[in-house]
């Protein structure tokens, strides 16, 4: 397949922007997902670490959605003809709380687009920086890097011989089908590798359905904070080894290092999925 570089990269630079209100029901469904003892939200509180990958998400049409559900590309991202689309990693700086009552506007940008040669075969690497801000100030920085891959890859991705290291700190999460769709819809997101079974073992490959990178994000960043007194970190910095599938179980890891936590889930017996690093 011949992938025209410099076409894509005249994709950098592109932006697109969209803003929503904090609303109490809005986090109630967002901790009601994630087991999250909320109470009655009132304006003014302060919200969950990483809900605002929940707030004003990009919303292509459903006629105009690529076959794999996720926003057909060639308008804001480049029309990269590699079939699978993985969340790679990514960096995140918290400047401030989000609270209920904010009117949170995202502003998106591509950063660089660069091709690289893995075990795997050709992939593509999207890098999107985030800001999301609150009357003007930022309140949350990102970095998103999404990597794009062929079809012939899915054996050699669940296929990983060692088997991560527990953490000094655990907990066990239950994967199950509901708390994937319930993130998609959260999220705005219509990829079907992650609630569409037929599709996801039928035409990607893979053996069940994939657990979202940010969900795995979310939850780490949750657990940190729950390791330091509730305080959320500064920075958190992560990246995608491995999927996770719903077949199986999996824990969250956190050892720490000095004033840093490093962070991984895994399932039981199998290798690191994602590994974080966050810092106060």
């Amino acid at each position: 397949m011949e992938l025209d570089l410099e076409y894509y990269r005249t994709w950098i630079g592109r932006e697109e922007s969209a803003s929503e209100l904090v609303t109490p029901e809005l986090v109630q469904r967002f901790n009601a997902t994630l087991d999250i003892a909320s109470g009655d939200p009132q304006p003014g509180d302060a919200v969950a670490p990483l809900i605002h990958l929940c707030l004003a998400p990009s919303a292509s049409p459903t006629a105009e959605l690529g076959p794999d559900g996720s926003a057909a590309r060639g308008e804001y991202f480049p029309p990269v003809p590699l079939p699978r689309r993985m969340w790679a990693g990514g960096e995140l700086v918290f400047e401030r709380d989000i609270c209920v009552g904010d009117q949170v506007k995202r502003t998106s940008r591509i950063e660089d687009v660069v091709l690289k040669e893995g075990r795997t075969g050709t992939l593509c690497f999207l890098t999107v920086n985030h800001t999301m801000s609150v009357t003007g100030d930022i309140v949350v920085r990102e970095k998103q890097v999404l990597v794009y891959r062929g079809m012939e890859d899915a054996s050699r991705l669940a296929a990983e011989p060692s088997a991560a290291e527990p953490g000094k700190h655990q907990r066990r999460i239950a994967v199950s089908t509901p708390l994937l769709f319930r993130y998609s819809a959260l999220t705005f997101n219509g990829h079907r590798i992650h609630y569409d079974r037929p599709y996801t073992t039928g035409e990607e490959g893979y053996p069940g359905l994939i657990v979202h990178g940010p969900l795995q994000a979310t939850l780490l960043v949750q657990f940190a904070a729950k390791l330091r007194d509730g305080r959320t970190p500064r920075r958190f910095d992560y990246k995608s080894h491995t999927p996770l599938f719903d077949d199986r179980d999996f824990s969250l890891h956190a050892t720490d290092d000095g004033d840093r936590l490093k962070l991984w889930t895994a399932c039981e017996g199998g290798p690191v999925a994602m590994a974080a690093e966050a810092s106060w």
